[in-house]
């Protein structure tokens, strides 16, 4: 009878642990069918997907938020983006005298938040051998560009291989801005200052800051240079800004100034500054408080230009666009301000000589503090670069304002963003 029971006992095992079997490898079954992803033979077989690498060029010369968005909307377009960076050389041949070395400029797109990697020396046209390079050295998938051509001196085009590989993709132009029309902006302003009549302080201000002429500008020069007008929208706010905000605890690092004509200097002192907490925050004073500081034919750029510039920094995390020029207790505590900063080299560098000065607040409560500037680079330094060369930047301008005459009277509309 033992041996009888204990054979039952067995068989009533053997038997619940087959059926049970059996309902695990359906449910197993059930699973996969609903969920192939889970598949054994799938996890087993699968391979990690090599992430998609796109290339853009440029000479990010007086790099603006032009630029940047272009530089936004490649790496859309892939997993990773690669930037060359053209040669001062190569810019000189093809375009004319730069206004920013390349060391500047290498600075300048490295800290653009959406480039993942920096060529440097790029060469201005894609030959065969560079494009060999981009392809088999640094694993690259797709050459962009915008949709405005790239014609080289010789009248081909300078992508025409990259286009013939297959490996091209297009992307929409930023309106309104181009580093050539920055240049005449700055042309338009020497001319107006050595000019007979003295435009006043409003019609300055309109001409340059609140809504540049569309209109192409004779002036009696000649130079046909093209001011553009920019059109602000809040989606591309959004698209440049960053999501995250700043925790209860972070520390908060707050620096303010005009970020006109947005160059490595400033870059640089974004950097430090940034280093100095867990999240940084930029004011940028109105283009009436710029103008009011530093001159009526100032800023060259307007205050949603100069806004954009500033986001698209890696080491920017917010901005108040049209902040105060003194900063008040109240602002600290709204913005639960840990640390105020400011740099060594600025055009308003004397603060502290001014009837009112701007930082008296922070100072009084010990959260102030001045940093040693990097780079010895403010935006009149830029500014007489161009003045000082003025001739030979007139006739870059005339070469590239007429391309870019022609780009306009023939485009159309282009989808993208």
């Amino acid at each position: 009878m033992g041996s009888d029971g204990g054979l039952e006992s067995s068989k009533r095992f053997l038997a619940t642990w087959l059926i049970g079997g059996v309902v695990a490898g359906l449910s197993v079954l059930g699973l996969c069918a609903a969920w192939p992803q889970l598949s054994p033979l799938a996890i087993v077989g699968k391979k990690k997907k090599r992430p998609i690498r796109v290339y853009m060029d440029g000479c990010f010369d007086m790099m603006h938020y032009g630029h940047c968005n272009a530089l936004r909307q490649a790496r859309a377009l892939g997993d990773q983006l690669i930037v060359g960076v053209v040669s001062d050389d190569e810019i000189t041949t093809n375009k004319g005298p730069p206004v920013t070395p390349l060391h500047e400029r290498m600075l300048m797109v490295s800290a653009v938040k959406w480039v993942d990697e920096v060529i440097p020396d790029a060469p201005y046209a894609i030959t065969e051998e560079f494009m060999r390079k981009l392809f088999d050295e640094y694993n690259i998938d797709y050459i962009i560009h915008g949709d405005d051509p790239c014609i080289l001196p010789d009248g081909t085009d300078a992508y025409a291989l990259a286009k013939k590989a297959g490996r091209y993709k297009q992307i929409k132009r930023t309106e309104g801005v181009s580093s050539t029309d920055i240049v005449g902006r700055m042309l338009l302003c020497v001319r107006e200052r050595t000019s007979g009549d003295s435009p006043s302080h409003a019609s300055l201000q309109r001409q340059f800051s609140h809504g540049h002429n569309q209109k192409y500008d004779d002036g009696g020069s000649g130079s046909r240079t093209r001011v553009s007008h920019f059109l602000p929208t809040s989606r591309r706010i959004v698209q440049f800004s960053n999501e995250k905000a700043a925790g209860p605890d972070a520390r908060i690092v707050y620096i303010d100034g005009a970020f006109d004509l947005f160059h490595a200097g400033h870059v640089e002192i974004l950097r430090l500054a940034r280093g100095l907490g867990d999240f940084l925050l930029v004011g940028i004073h109105t283009d009436q408080t710029v103008s009011a500081n530093r001159g009526a034919h100032r800023p060259i750029m307007n205050l949603h230009e100069r806004s954009l510039s500033v986001l698209a920094c890696r080491y920017v995390d917010e901005v108040i666009i049209g902040a105060p020029w003194e900063v008040s207790r109240d602002m600290i505590t709204t913005f639960n301000i840990s640390l105020i900063v400011h740099g060594t080299v600025a055009e308003d560098d004397d603060f502290e000589k001014n009837e009112r000065n701007p930082y008296d607040v922070p100072e009084s409560m010990g959260i102030f503090k001045v940093l040693e500037s990097p780079l010895d680079i403010t935006t009149s330094t830029i500014i007489k670069r161009i003045v000082s060369n003025h001739e030979a930047y007139q006739k870059r301008n005339e070469r590239k304002g007429e391309s870019e005459r022609r780009y306009y009277e023939g485009k159309s509309y282009v989808s993208g963003d």
